[in-house]
């Protein structure tokens, strides 16, 4: 399995397919000071609206970080592995609290993970505009 670059945009199928897996993913993004973080989350990806998308609290390190980057966005990365398999996503990520727009993010973390997380009033969605994959799968 050789690591290559990925169209996000129209991924392979077996870059699809390892999306579609159920994976713990993590979401890297830059704090203030320009160090990284990296955290655990779920991801769920769309190739079609060209976005991956993260639900989190609103009150996360993860938003603001996103938020302080300004009303563009942050360049941010999103990973999953499975031993020597793993698939990178890449873009620029903002921040939804529309209604709409998160409740879809929960339908699709609930279709990938199985689950559908409890209400939460503070829910907010993390939408990454993709820009490239990458991947060893």
């Amino acid at each position: 399995m050789a690591s290559h670059p990925v169209d996000s945009h129209d991924p392979d199928d077996p870059y699809l397919g390892f999306w579609r897996e159920r994976h713990l993913c993590t979401l890297t993004t830059l704090r203030p000071d320009g160090t990284p973080h990296v955290v655990p989350v779920g991801v769920t990806y769309d190739p079609e609206a060209r976005l991956a998308r993260v639900i989190t609290n609103k009150s996360s390190r993860k938003v603001r970080n996103v938020l302080a980057a300004g009303a563009d966005g942050m360049t941010v990365a999103v990973c999953q592995l499975d031993g020597r398999r793993w698939a990178t996503l890449e873009g620029r990520a903002t921040v939804s609290t529309d209604p709409e727009r998160v409740a879809d993010a929960v339908r699709r973390y609930a279709e990938r993970y199985g689950r559908t997380p409890s209400p939460n009033p503070d829910r907010v969605v993390i939408e990454i505009a993709l820009t490239s994959g990458m991947g060893n799968y």
